[in-house]
C-alpha cells in the first residue's frame, strides 16, 4: 500500500467499520472519516430520520452523492453498509485506494446490533436483517480487494489482520 494510499472499509452494520476505522488511522498516520456522519451532515438529519420521511431509496441516493462529492486521498473511509449498492460510488472510493471488506458472520453481528429497526439501515421496509445479510455479501466481496474474516477476533487482532493484509503479506485474510 502507498503511503498516499487509502484504505476503504466496507461491511455490514455492526461489522466494526467505525471503530477498528479509527484504530487504523491512527496505526497508519492517515485521516478517517464516517461516511455515514457526512450523509447526516450532508442532509441536517440522521440516516433514520432519511428513512422515516423519504424512504431507503432516497437514503442510498444521498448516500451515492455524498460519496461522489468526496476526496478521499491518504484516508481510512469508514462506509455506510449501504454503499455497495451504489456502483458509481463504489468505484469512485475504489480510485483511492485498497478495499477491505471486513466479514463478520450473521450470529455476531445479531449479538452486536441491538437497534436494528432504529439504526438507520438502507433497507426496503419488509426486509429482515438476515435477508440483508444475505443481499449484500454477493456485493461486499464483489468489490473488495481484500476480505478479512473478522469472526473470533478483538479489535487488536483484527487490526493486525487488515494491516498484514495490506502490507502484502496475506492476498486474503481470511
Amino acid at each position: 500500500m502507498s503511503q498516499a494510499g487509502s484504505v476503504i472499509l466496507v461491511g455490514m452494520p455492526g461489522a466494526g467499520k467505525s471503530t477498528l476505522g479509527v484504530m487504523l488511522a491512527k496505526a497508519l498516520a492517515k485521516d478517517f472519516v464516517d461516511t455515514d456522519l457526512l450523509i447526516q451532515l450532508r442532509a441536517g438529519q440522521t440516516l433514520q430520520q432519511v428513512l422515516d420521511e423519504q424512504g431507503y431509496q432516497a437514503l442510498r441516493t444521498l448516500e451515492e452523492q455524498t460519496l461522489l462529492g468526496c476526496n478521499f486521498t491518504n484516508h481510512i473511509v469508514a462506509t455506510g453498509g449501504s454503499a455497495v449498492y451504489s456502483e458509481k460510488g463504489m468505484a469512485h472510493l475504489s480510485a483511492y485506494g485498497t478495499i477491505v471488506y471486513l466479514d463478520v458472520a450473521l450470529e455476531e453481528l445479531g449479538r452486536r446490533i441491538s437497534d436494528y429497526e432504529t439504526r438507520g439501515i438502507a433497507r426496503r421496509p419488509d426486509q429482515s436483517f438476515e435477508d440483508l445479510f444475505a443481499e449484500r455479501q454477493t456485493l461486499y466481496r464483489r468489490y473488495a480487494d481484500v476480505v478479512v474474516d473478522c469472526n473470533g477476533l478483538d479489535q487488536n487482532q483484527a487490526l493486525t489482520f487488515v494491516i498484514n493484509a495490506l502490507s502484502g503479506s496475506a492476498q486474503n485474510a481470511t
